[in-house]
């Protein structure tokens, strides 16, 4: 498969150079939500990932974050999120990425996620490791979450239900070393793989947002799964991942959270 991870890379740079150039210019922002935002560089980068996957592998379904959605019982597909970072990008915060990732029979086969202004590629292919551009990366040693540096996110739907993801955010800023929120959950994702962070959790994410980022963080060492430590699904509405030595502990935190204690 190294062929379909060479095409995941070589289709996320092209987009990202879309998105790097046009950073200073007057963007077309569209809502398709009170705080979920369009732009025609979403548009114009998917445009170019989707039309390189459908020449190269005519017969691989692909799912695309924008208007692309072709989820049949394929053996291959792939997801795409062109810009992962909207918000971000759209106040001209240097600070998203292009995603892309290949699914067989439902697990993740290759990926790439590529951040445009620092020019890092974040890539992995199934068994052979995850990469920061050409040197591997593992996830961090930290063994305890009071040690733990975490980021999360929070949904679209904060405005309406911020009491249901706030108490999450108020209980780690108190047990953790410390919380961040960067906008990009794919980047959070890789950069938990290369040990920058020890810990990710979030609410409702879609699978072009973690298909390419789940493979690189276990590719890491690292493990992927949902709140309650179950096998993790990209169509799953939560995601919690770690660099697997404090999994178990961050998973009890969880649940003493949802339980309200």
């Amino acid at each position: 498969m190294p062929e379909h991870t060479e095409l995941a890379r070589q289709l996320a740079r092209e987009a990202g150079k879309i998105i790097r150039d046009s950073l200073p210019l007057k963007k077309e922002i569209s809502h398709k939500a009170a705080v979920d935002l369009v732009t025609d560089v979403d548009l114009k980068a998917e445009k170019i990932i989707v039309e390189g996957i459908a020449r190269a592998f005519p017969d691989h379904a692909i799912v695309a974050e924008e208007n692309h959605f072709d989820r049949s019982d394929h053996e291959w597909c792939w997801y795409v999120d062109p810009l992962d970072g909207t918000i971000n990008y759209v106040h001209g915060i240097p600070h998203c990425s292009v995603s892309i990732a290949l699914l067989h029979r439902g697990a993740p086969a290759a990926s790439a996620v590529y951040d445009p202004f620092r020019d890092e590629m974040y890539h992995a292919r199934a068994g052979a490791g995850a990469f920061l551009n050409d040197s591997p990366v593992a996830v961090s040693t930290t063994a305890a979450l009071e040690d733990a540096l975490l980021v999360t996110g929070f949904p679209y739907d904060r405005r309406e239900n911020l009491g249901l993801y706030l108490p999450y955010f108020e209980h780690f800023l108190v047990n953790a070393r410390d919380v961040r929120r960067f906008g990009s959950a794919a980047l959070d994702l890789c950069y938990l793989a290369c040990g920058r962070f020890d810990g990710f959790w979030e609410w409702k994410l879609q699978p072009w947002d973690t298909a390419a980022g789940w493979l690189i963080v276990t590719e890491a060492g690292g493990s992927v799964s949902d709140f309650n430590g179950d096998a993790y699904d990209p169509w799953s509405p939560r995601v919690l991942a770690s660099n697997g030595l404090i999994k178990q502990e961050f998973i009890d935190h969880m649940g003493r959270i949802a339980a309200g204690s």
